[in-house]
C-alpha cells in the first residue's frame, strides 16, 4: 500500500534527548528507529539554552571540523506529527530546523532533518533527568562505550522542580 509508504517518509536525525524512543514516542508516536548514524562537522554540546526550564539542552553544534562528529539515530515519522515535535523542540523559540547529511551505520548517506541551537549559554548545566534520557537513548541505539563515557562526564544539576524532574524518570519506568 503507497499510502503506508508515504506516512514514513519523513527522516529524522535525533543526537540528544529524543534518541530515547520513548521520549520520541511520547512527542510522535509514528517514531520509528531506523539505524545509528553520524553527522560530521559538528561536536555536541550541551549548551542550548532551553528557555522552558533554563538548563541546557544538547546542540549538534556546526564546527567545520572534518573529525568532529555527533552520534545519533535517524528515525523514520509521519510527516503529519512534526509540528508536534517542532512544538515540543521549542522551534523558533531556541532552536531551528536544517536538513543534513548523515552516515548510517551501514555507510550509506541520507539527508534528514534536525534541530539545531539559536539561544546558546554555555555558563547552563543540563538537568540530570535529561541527561537520562539522552544515555538512554544511546544505549538502545549501541552507540560506543567511548561515546557513552563521553556523555557521563557531563556535569548536570538537579532540577528544583522535583514534579517535572520525577516525570520525567517515570517515562523510561514505563513498559
Amino acid at each position: 500500500n503507497t499510502d503506508c509508504k508515504r506516512i514514513y517518509d519523513m527522516h529524522y536525525f535525533a543526537y540528544g534527548s529524543n534518541m530515547s524512543l520513548a521520549r520520541l514516542r511520547a512527542r510522535v508516536p509514528s517514531a520509528r528507529a531506523i539505524t545509528r548514524a553520524t553527522l560530521s562537522q559538528h561536536a555536541l554540546r550541551f549548551h542550548k539554552h532551553s528557555l522552558v526550564d533554563n538548563s541546557a539542552k544538547c546542540d549538534a553544534f556546526f564546527t567545520g571540523n572534518r573529525h568532529d562528529e555527533v552520534l545519533g539515530v535517524l528515525f523514520k515519522m509521519a510527516p503529519q506529527e512534526r509540528a508536534f515535535l517542532d512544538a515540543a523542540e521549542g522551534l523558533h523559540a531556541g532552536y531551528e530546523i536544517k536538513d543534513v547529511q548523515i552516515t548510517t551505520h551501514s555507510g550509506d548517506t541520507m539527508t534528514a532533518f534536525t534541530y539545531y541551537a539559536t539561544h546558546i549559554n554555555t555558563a547552563l548545566k543540563p538537568y540530570s533527568w535529561y541527561l537520562h534520557h539522552v544515555l538512554t537513548g544511546a544505549r538502545e541505539a549501541g552507540l560506543p562505550t567511548s561515546y557513552l563515557q563521553t556523555l557521563q562526564a557531563i556535569t548536570t544539576l538537579e532540577d528544583p522542580d522535583m514534579a517535572r524532574a520525577a516525570r520525567e524518570r517515570a517515562l523510561h519506568a514505563k513498559g
